[in-house]
């Protein structure tokens, strides 16, 4: 991430991104879909995995909770492994799952709950709403995988886990 020697850089925006996607101006939601799109294609991921908002003359680091983006819709194309998985996030990103765009689900170790995401340009990602997991899931195969058996889906040609079955 290249920083020109007119772009301002600031210790805090004053922006937070929840973990339901929702974004924070000094603690209060910013509400206009218009901004929050505005925002959303300023957003960049440093290497160390730190999310910035960056403009042609200022940049300031973003406090991200989760995942900055919600995937909020599933579009599915084809069947098997020659079908296309896509989503829409809540900025109205379309990405296809691929090589490129991976899909992956994150076990909590207290609650054993499933968290899915799906990888977006740019480091990004956004975490899947339950609604659109449990439509994933429904389009789920069984697959034997290192000695054990595994849901997932196709998409692109390739098979991404939602987790192993054998428990």
């Amino acid at each position: 991430m290249d920083t020109p020697h007119e772009r301002t850089v600031y210790d805090d925006l004053g922006i937070r991104i929840d973990r339901d996607g929702i974004w924070y101006y000094h603690g209060s939601p910013i509400r206009r879909k218009e901004l929050l799109c505005l925002f959303a294609s300023s957003l960049q991921r440093d290497a160390e995995g730190r999310y910035w908002l960056i403009t042609p003359h200022e940049m300031g680091p973003i406090e991200v909770e989760d995942a900055p983006f919600i995937a909020v819709e599933l579009f599915v194309g084809g069947q098997g492994c020659e079908r296309m998985l896509s989503f829409r996030t809540n900025v109205d990103e379309i990405v296809t799952v691929d090589e490129q765009h991976p899909l992956w689900v994150v076990i909590d170790p207290v609650s054993h709950e499933p968290s899915p995401y799906v990888a977006l340009p740019g480091r990004r990602e956004a975490r899947l709403t339950r609604a659109v997991f449990y439509e994933l899931v429904a389009l789920g195969e069984e697959r034997e995988d290192s000695g054990r058996t595994h849901l997932g889906v196709w998409s692109s040609g390739q098979f991404f886990s939602l987790g192993s079955v054998d428990g």
